[in-house]
């Protein structure tokens, strides 16, 4: 039986206290805990949990040790910075890595909504100094659809149709950047969830990100290439990481959602044709087109 379907046959209760009592135990010892080194950024439905995966097999390179997530950055920063430590191995967790290996270790999350939200680059530039942040993105109209999917699903979303989801979109993002950027507090249920069509517009947000952050400091990965040659995306992050190839990688697509039908051919081509002027400017991230549109 794999860990994946042990997992999934723990009850959600008791998830939910070995959770919390994870937690309550990593703040108490969050002065003896790392902090990350290394943020996966987005973008949503990109291909962010199957790199995680990738990464998380690297012996050097150190998971969080509950979620893979923590939304600190972004819908938990009410909480201080000892409670993000919580959520990361120990100091002395991180010099045994060291011992075995010869290498300095990083630490990680995998919070894609950390890219979207108009603070969050902001926040982590400031408590995570040298931060680097990898970035994926994948064809915007696939994402957007992806991610429509994706929220129907999980119960986020009542408008059950992609086309009738696209439609109201403006009317439900007026203004919510505006308020997220005003108040450190705010929170936008409609901004977290239903931007289905601004996700994919990736240049407005990895230029915010860069000047915070520094564009040194970023690596962006086209996910089309990263799932047909994964050995090569892989090499690519592990160089911008300054680490070696150390051991044996399994790379494999998760997280993904079917589509309960197809998308109206005209919808499909309004919204690539909305994209083009975006996936240009993105061409200077990638190094070249973008795999969309090759």
């Amino acid at each position: 039986m794999s860990e994946r379907t042990l997992r999934e046959r723990v009850p959600t209760s008791v998830k939910a206290v070995v959770g919390h009592s994870t937690r309550t135990f990593g703040r108490l010892t969050s002065s003896s805990r790392i902090l990350p080194g290394l943020l996966l950024c987005g973008g949503q439905r990109c291909g962010t949990t199957s790199l995680y995966r990738a990464l998380a097999q690297h012996p050097a390179i150190l998971k969080p040790i509950c979620h893979k997530g923590v939304h600190y950055f972004d819908t938990a920063y009410g909480h201080d910075l000892a409670w993000y430590r919580a959520h990361f191995p120990t100091k002395a967790a991180a010099r045994r890595v060291a011992d075995h290996t010869g290498l300095a270790p990083i630490g990680f999350e995998s919070s894609p909504y950390y890219l979207y939200h108009p603070l969050a680059a902001r926040r982590f530039a400031r408590d995570l100094p040298g931060v680097k942040v990898i970035v994926l993105v994948r064809d915007p109209v696939e994402r957007a659809w992806s991610h429509h999917a994706h929220e129907v699903a999980r119960g986020f979303e009542d408008l059950a149709d992609f086309a009738s989801a696209v439609a109201a979109e403006d009317e439900r993002l007026r203004g919510a950047e505006e308020r997220l950027r005003a108040d450190e507090g705010h929170y936008s249920f409609d901004h977290q969830h239903h931007a289905y069509t601004a996700r994919g517009r990736y240049t407005d947000y990895l230029e915010p990100l860069a000047e915070a952050v520094g564009r040194d400091r970023v690596l962006v990965l086209d996910s089309g290439e990263f799932f047909t040659r994964p050995e090569d995306a892989f090499e690519r992050v592990l160089r911008f990481l300054g680490l070696p190839w150390l051991g044996e990688f399994a790379f494999a697509r998760h997280n993904a959602r079917g589509r309960p039908s197809p998308m109206p051919p005209a919808l499909r081509e309004r919204l690539s044709e909305h994209y083009e002027p975006y996936d240009e400017r993105l061409a200077d991230w990638l190094g070249g087109a973008p795999s969309w549109r090759r």
